[in-house]
């Protein structure tokens, strides 16, 4: 019989992901009312699973949920990027989540600008039109460069405006930094590195630098500014495999955070740069590449007495996927991973992806961990 488990606290949270209409709004265009009533509902369906925090995407590519000085609203509400919604869907989801007994995490994108490469198609007031030098194509999207100081500063100032606004629970970034590699492209960023990398050994700890930069400044100025919102962030699952790093995971992982994505997420974590940090560990048990039983050994030794709570990430929406391994058509396999990581004294919680297969929840894999682990409702634990 399984073993059901029951913390006094624990992080058990939910993404809603709003880029291209992933998880809400259903499709764009949709009048204010029904928008609302989507929204509502993807919390009810928290609330009924027994979760305790959603993170809400406000900032999907360079626009906003909230009625932002600094940048247009979000096409994914009007189908028009810059149009208004009609309505706040940031401070709903803040007084909504609050009203249920919820957590509401705000989660930003610093970088992405676009899913295409036209700068024509931004709205005409759109930051990025209007300074195009600080923007960057590459893999069919477009960028800010993360080289630029202007840009650091920019892309500060339009999220923290939103913690200006709205009693969030949670800042929070997902794992793109630098765009991940796409084969025979090269992020053009030569100009930006020959005038402010002169301090740096090679180009690719300039990058770190800035990404360390953007994550350092930013935690200072949100815990002066809001010090009730924990800072978190969802890096990829694989910092650094061992074989290129005798501190990196038994993992032959094909991206590696440190050195693809530019962001050094271990040393966040053992430093206690960030309040807490969620693993996307998107593997299944047994995964020959990337385990998920080993990962979460090595983040819990990583997170082990850093002051930087760990909570894990889940790929629910994996889960009845015909398209994946045999282990995600077993409807126990998530269940499982909370088996794991109950061994483990760092892990506080988990979360899961996304908000859509949380409702679906297509072959009851999520039924079967509500079954197994959260019998009833309890608080999320306080990072800050």
């Amino acid at each position: 019989m399984r073993r059901r488990t029951q913390r006094a606290t624990e992080f058990r949270g939910m993404w809603l992901a709003t880029v291209a209409n992933r998880d809400w709004p259903s499709q764009p265009g949709l009048g204010a009312a029904q928008q609302r009533a989507e929204l509502l509902a993807h919390l009810d369906t928290a609330v009924a699973n027994h979760l305790n925090a959603v993170v809400f995407q406000v900032r999907p590519t360079a626009d906003a949920l909230w009625p932002s000085p600094y940048e247009p609203w979000a096409q994914c509400l009007t189908g028009v990027q810059g149009r208004d919604p009609g309505w706040d869907p940031l401070g709903t989801a803040v007084e909504e989540a609050h009203a249920r007994g919820l957590e509401l995490h705000a989660w930003f994108n610093p970088y992405r600008v676009a899913n295409h490469t036209d700068p024509g198609r931004l709205t005409a007031s759109h930051p990025a039109r209007l300074h195009p030098d600080w923007v960057v194509p590459y893999g069919g999207k477009l960028y800010y460069n993360p080289g630029l100081p202007e840009v650091r500063a920019f892309v500060e100032e339009a999220m923290l405006d939103a913690a200006r606004r709205y009693p969030l629970d949670g800042f929070h970034w997902d794992d793109y930094f630098y765009p991940y590699p796409v084969a025979g492209q090269t992020f053009a960023d030569d100009d930006a590195y020959a005038r402010y990398g002169g301090a740096y050994p090679d180009k690719a700890s300039w990058r770190r630098g800035n990404i360390d930069l953007l994550v350092g400044e930013t935690v200072r100025r949100l815990r002066a500014l809001a010090p009730q919102a924990a800072f978190g962030i969802s890096p990829f699952g694989v910092w650094r495999n061992a074989s290129t790093d005798p501190l990196g995971s038994d993992t032959r992982g094909g991206v590696q955070t440190y050195d693809d994505l530019y962001a050094d997420t271990r040393k966040w974590v053992r430093e206690g740069w960030i309040d807490y940090v969620v693993p996307q560990l998107y593997w299944h048990i047994g995964n020959t590449a990337a385990d998920y039983a080993t990962l979460v050994a090595w983040w819990d030794g990583v997170a082990r007495d850093s002051g930087t709570a760990l909570y894990i990430g889940e790929a629910l929406y994996k889960a009845g996927d015909p398209a994946q391994p045999a282990a995600w058509q077993d409807p126990e396999e998530l269940s499982r991973h909370l088996d794991v990581a109950g061994a483990y004294p760092s892990v506080g919680g988990h979360c899961y992806f996304a908000a859509t297969d949380v409702a679906t929840d297509r072959i009851g894999a999520m039924a079967t961990v509500v079954a197994d682990h959260y019998p009833t409702v309890v608080r999320t634990p306080s990072p800050r």
